[in-house]
């Protein structure tokens, strides 16, 4: 990896008997945008407290730069961290709250006040600058720490669910101005969250956590097309899982006989070999319904349960003979009533063979 900057090799943690982070490695390169995604538990938050010196490692090394970094105190690792509760003094103002970790490294008065300047401007909050934490919207509050993280231009800036606590739309437009300064600034970020969209929207790579271990890494676009394990299909958005056993595979595809009965052609990562029992991952969105079966591609008929309108899209429910299906539709397609008898089409490239 070109332009290594943080290195965890064989990084655990345990408290007491219980071992949160198990013998974990991860490489993450110079301006890259990692995501450590997965539920509650499951050592990501843990992970970054290490990486910020808040945490000691139990065994293995965190290096960066290629330095071991594992006796380093935290304010001099030079890394800015923003926390989900924004920590801002309640006491004072924002120019004020941005200025404070330059007060601490003994920056020079004249400094302080253009830096703090340029970065409000950047995150823009400049005519904000005289208000207190308590006068702001979440959404501001959350940029102040943002700044406060940026301000004394920290080498890595490391952020832990700093999203969760806004609503549905700042949130969004937050995820948006954060990868917009990401891009701009060319910043090595390591940011929690337990939100698979908000990972997806952001990232160059997610690491998808499971039980202290890394279960898949990856691009957006990789994690989410090609997941290698059911944890991961099943935390990633939406999917179908549909039991099944090889009969034949080749380098790139398998011949899957269905368990409710059928065949499919699926594409297969791992190798697979005849006999071997098989999950089947197909997302919602990949699946198309006509009345009649398509020339290509797999088709299974199926009969329509329930069609619901949820504003983008159509939700209808499948009912394949045992296979029970979710399918995603164009807000703009057929709304298919129950009952109706359907085929239900995938491609083999979507259509993913999970070994268990």
């Amino acid at each position: 990896m070109a332009n290594l900057r943080i290195r965890f090799d064989r990084i655990s943690k345990s408290y007491g008997n219980l071992r949160v982070v198990d013998d974990l490695s991860l490489d993450i390169a110079e301006g890259e945008f990692v995501s450590l995604l997965g539920p509650s538990g499951s050592g990501k938050t843990t992970l970054l407290m290490m990486l910020a010196g808040f945490e000691q490692p139990s065994s293995g090394t965190i290096l960066f730069d290629g330095q071991p970094i594992n006796d380093l105190p935290a304010h001099r690792r030079d890394m800015g961290v923003v926390f989900q509760s924004y920590a801002l003094f309640p006491h004072m103002t924002v120019a004020e709250n941005v200025a404070f970790p330059l007060q601490m490294r003994g920056t020079g008065r004249a400094e302080i006040r253009e830096r703090v300047a340029r970065v409000l401007d950047m995150v823009q909050l400049q005519t904000l600058s005289d208000r207190r934490p308590a006068q702001l919207s979440g959404g501001q509050q959350q940029r102040v720490a943002l700044a406060r993280a940026l301000v004394f231009e920290p080498r890595v800036v490391l952020m832990d669910e700093p999203l969760g606590a806004l609503d549905k739309q700042l949130r969004e437009q937050m995820q948006l101005d954060i990868r917009a300064l990401h891009n701009r600034l060319g910043l090595t970020i390591v940011f929690v969250t337990h939100d698979q969209s908000e990972a997806l929207t952001m990232s160059d790579r997610i690491a998808v956590f499971n039980r202290g271990r890394i279960a898949q890494i990856g691009s957006p676009r990789a994690i989410y097309d090609e997941p290698r394990s059911r944890f991961v299909a099943e935390f990633i958005g939406e999917t179908n899982l549909v039991e099944g056993t090889v009969e034949a595979a080749g380098a790139t595809e398998a011949r899957i006989a269905l368990a409710a009965g059928g065949h499919v052609t699926a594409a297969i990562a791992d190798p697979v070999s005849a006999g071997q029992p098989v999950l089947l991952s197909i997302r919602p969105e990949r699946i198309e319904l006509a009345d009649q079966p398509a020339p290509t591609g797999n088709t299974l008929a199926a009969r329509v349960t329930d069609c619901i309108y949820q504003g983008d899209h159509l939700r209808v429910q499948l009912d394949g003979g045992g296979h029970g299906f979710t399918v995603r539709l164009d807000r703009k397609s057929r709304e298919w009533q129950p009952g109706a008898q359907v085929h239900a089409t995938f491609q083999p490239a979507d259509c993913r063979v999970i070994a268990p």
